[in-house]
């Protein structure tokens, strides 16, 4: 009697040890009844009837996915290679399970398709500059995509574009070419306001004829500051002087 006792104490035991189940924070459990889904448990301690209740376990946590690089030809027949990244978690533990078999797989696939057709409907000057709304673009597709499986995906991005040897040198010419062209036109502005410039002091000067005499005084000044310059003055110009001196002297009083 006792000996029937303890084995039946082992059999509950071992019993309760295979129904006994820990699912973690980031975890839950799908659970089907003789192949029958009747929910889902978790996250703790939960008991499963041996033999009649299954369990899947899915994570919820968020995934990194690489998409890898891919050759891409894009609407201006540019052949490119572009590597991605996406991240995506489960929502509805469920769809991952019962609508899909293999989650990750799937949803590696449809990111590569997707970013080839989305990449191929754009030029390459498009793609270089427009990347932030072409990664939404491409998330938007791949989210219409797994939203049946479960799958919410919140973010897709370009991490790397590749282009041929030849395609990089053009384009460093065309930088170089648009460098050159905004320094001309820099200097073009420059020469510009200086002309605008003298020729509003020339015709100042030309209402005061003083004032082209003291300029000609201020330049001959500056000049005088190497000490090896000599500087001969015509002698009609110091009858000018005097003139000039004469006026703004009369000025002053």
């Amino acid at each position: 009697m006792n000996g029937a006792i303890i084995i039946l104490g082992l059999v509950i035991l071992v019993v309760l040890i295979f129904s006994l189940r820990v699912i973690k924070e980031y975890e839950r459990a799908v659970i089907f009844f003789l192949g029958k889904y009747t929910g889902i448990k978790g996250p703790g301690l939960i008991i499963l009837i041996p033999i009649f209740q299954t369990m899947v376990k899915v994570e919820l946590r968020t995934v990194t996915m690489a998409i890898p690089s891919q050759k891409i030809i894009t609407k201006d027949n540019v052949s490119i290679d572009i590597a991605a990244v996406a991240y995506y978690h489960v929502v509805d533990a469920a769809k991952s399970v019962i609508a899909i078999e293999d989650v990750f797989s799937a949803v590696n696939q449809i990111s590569q398709t997707t970013v080839r057709n989305v990449v191929g409907q754009f030029n390459l000057d498009q793609l270089l500059s427009q990347t932030s709304e072409i990664n939404n673009q491409i998330k938007a597709v791949i989210d219409s995509h797994t939203e049946p499986w479960g799958v919410q995906v919140t973010a897709v991005e370009i991490k790397d574009i590749f282009l041929p040897e030849n395609m990089q040198r053009a384009m460093a010419k065309e930088a170089e070419a648009e460098r050159e062209r905004r320094a001309k036109i820099v200097a073009a502005e420059g020469e510009f306001q200086a002309a605008e410039k003298l020729g509003q002091a020339a015709d100042l000067m030309a209402n005061h004829p003083v004032a082209l005499q003291l300029r000609t005084l201020q330049t001959m000044a500056e000049i005088s500051v190497e000490k090896n310059s000599t500087i001969i003055f015509p002698a009609q110009f110091m009858t000018t002087v005097k003139e000039a001196i004469a006026t703004i002297k009369a000025d002053g009083k």
